[in-house]
């Protein structure tokens, strides 16, 4: 099937070339559905995929069906959108480059001491692209996201990337500027008249005085009351890394204020980085061989036409690079993927058209736009969010409600819920706080507490009878806690009200912490203690680990707010 104009548009902003012979067709229809989504923030009906894409129902069906089936996308009736496995492809990228892990903790630390949002940014063509957000939690808050792109003449950050242009880069811009005056194509930015960009002279002179003083200034250029100061990280050739910024608003720092008082310490949180850029050990070993190219093998004989290996083998090759290698050779990337040569090389072939990969013909290495393919919108996750499919899916499962939770003070307060339909349910809604010692999420959150921190929180407890079947004694509870420390889960029967019976089970961050509880409450009418080990414990902890698993993969770079 030709590509359709539309299609084309998704190409990189840069260059619109013919796609190579040996370009791989499915792979960029897969990543234009997903870059459709990404614009979208994330979510789109099918037909709206149909129209922005223009690809027929029935291809559009194979695609979002095999990425499904990779758990890049999430399929809902006629709704389609991102799922956070997706962000091992942008992974991928920020784990190849180092950068978040070796300078994000300084940025963190630099946000902590001023109270204020720290970002870094790499360039991306004639944009710049965000690979770190340490935001401040406040009502006026900075929104950015990792992943974001945004136009070079409207941050600071961009003023120092242009500073090091030559001629062929200020081309290029000035290109893209003649095609989209208004920006359009930079989704993250709030929309300006044309009378409120910087012109070519205007920015010409931000970059000038950028490069001559070492450092910039946003004084309000992507929107009124936003302020920020940037300074270049250098890497130990000297050459630009990455940039370091300091976000505002007006209504704590004047635009001034923040280079007068401010760039003295953003310039000695650079130099720490630049030094930690020195000391970057040598590369590890490479990861082990993984069986990706038999998992697509089985998945295309399981689901037939409905799956599109070619696509989904692409998309792996993505996945070779990781930590510490930030350059593969064609072998190399066929040895992480376990691919044929050839398969890998026509995938690398369409990635580097599509502008996903660079290279010198010897080796690769991917390039800042791995991101766009929905790294943004899925970088704001929250653990509901997260959650929230897979306690649909249990709750179908086990036929009664289920509920997601964490350890609000001394209660459990209620983050997440998907009820079943009964003439006799649980009435629970999101918000909802309940004794920690009372109940199945409680007590499994207890349990995964430090033992001091756990019995500095029961020895204040005021164990009050709930119910007649209710544990009162602190000992009989200290010692229960321990037995759901052991068995990995909690059966509350009756504790909390008469005729409630609970399981749950806990869920675990990527360090290994309880961080929050999953649960199934059901009518002692339904189901015996036994049942609820026997039939609903396995489920529960299937959809705990599913959750964990996306975790996982959402925590790698950014984090995931509890509730």
């Amino acid at each position: 099937m030709p590509l359709t104009p539309a299609l084309a548009a998704r190409a990189p902003r840069a260059g619109a070339a013919e796609a190579p012979a040996e370009a791989v067709a499915p792979l960029i229809r897969g990543i234009a559905v997903v870059r459709a989504l990404t614009d979208a923030d994330g979510t789109l009906s099918l037909p709206e995929l149909e129209r922005v894409t223009g690809l027929a129902r029935s291809t559009l069906d194979r695609v979002t069906g095999t990425l499904a089936r990779m758990g890049h996308l999430r399929l809902d009736g006629r709704a389609v959108s991102l799922a956070p496995r997706l962000m091992e492809l942008g992974n991928a990228y920020l784990a190849a480059l180092r950068l978040p892990e070796l300078l994000g903790p300084l940025a963190d630390d630099l946000a902590r001491e001023l109270d204020e949002s720290v970002s870094l940014a790499v360039a991306d063509g004639d944009g710049i692209r965000f690979i770190h957000q340490t935001p401040r939690r406040r009502t006026l808050s900075i929104s950015f996201r990792i992943g974001d792109l945004l136009p070079v003449e409207r941050t600071a950050p961009g003023q120092l990337i242009a500073a090091d242009w030559g001629p062929r880069d200020w081309a290029q811009w000035r290109a893209r500027r003649a095609a989209d005056p208004l920006g359009h194509g930079f989704t993250a930015l709030p929309p300006l008249d044309a009378d409120q960009w910087p012109t070519e002279a205007a920015f010409a002179a931000m970059v000038e005085q950028a490069r001559a003083q070492g450092w910039a200034l946003d004084d309000q250029l992507v929107e009124p009351g936003l302020v920020a100061l940037a300074v270049p990280v250098r890497d130990p050739r000297g050459e630009l890394a990455c940039v370091a910024s300091l976000v505002s608003h007006t209504s704590r720092h004047a635009a001034q204020d923040l280079g007068s008082r401010l760039l003295p310490r953003l310039r000695a949180a650079v130099a720490g980085m630049e030094r930690r850029l020195r000391e970057i050990p040598p590369p590890g070993p490479m990861a082990p061989q993984t069986d990706l190219a038999s998992w697509t093998t089985a998945s295309k004989q399981e689901l037939g036409r409905g799956f599109v290996e070619s696509l989904a083998r692409g998309l792996t090759v993505l996945t070779a690079f990781g930590a510490s290698h930030d350059e593969l050779t064609l072998a190399a990337v066929a040895r992480a993927t376990g691919l044929a040569r050839a398969t890998a090389r026509r995938a690398l072939i369409t990635l580097a058209h599509l502008g996903y990969v660079t290279t010198d013909d010897r080796s690769f290495r991917l390039t800042p736009q791995v991101l766009a393919l929905g790294y943004a919108p899925l970088s704001r996750l929250t653990l509901p969010q997260i959650a929230r499919p897979h306690l649909a899916a249990l709750s179908e499962r086990v036929h009664d409600s289920a509920s997601l939770a964490v350890l609000d003070g001394d209660e459990v307060r209620y983050t997440a819920r998907v009820a079943t339909r009964r003439i006799m349910s649980v009435e629970i809604t999101v918000g909802t706080r309940f004794p920690a010692y009372a109940t199945s999420m409680g007590r499994v959150l207890l349990a995964g507490l430090p033992a001091a921190d756990r019995a500095a929180r029961l020895d204040r407890a005021e164990l009050r009878p709930l119910t007649r079947w209710a544990i009162t004694d602190a000992g009989e509870l200290a010692a229960f806690l321990d037995r759901v420390a052991a068995r990995g889960y909690a059966l509350v029967d009756q504790e909390l009200e008469e005729g409630l019976r609970s399981i749950a089970v806990p869920v675990h961050d990527r360090d290994g912490r309880t961080v929050a509880a999953l649960n199934v409450a059901t009518h002692t009418g339904r189901r015996s203690t036994h049942d609820c080990v026997a039939d609903v414990l396995p489920h529960l902890r299937a959809a705990a680990a599913a959750i964990e698993a996306d975790l996982d993969v959402a925590g790698r770079f950014t984090h995931v707010r509890e509730i």
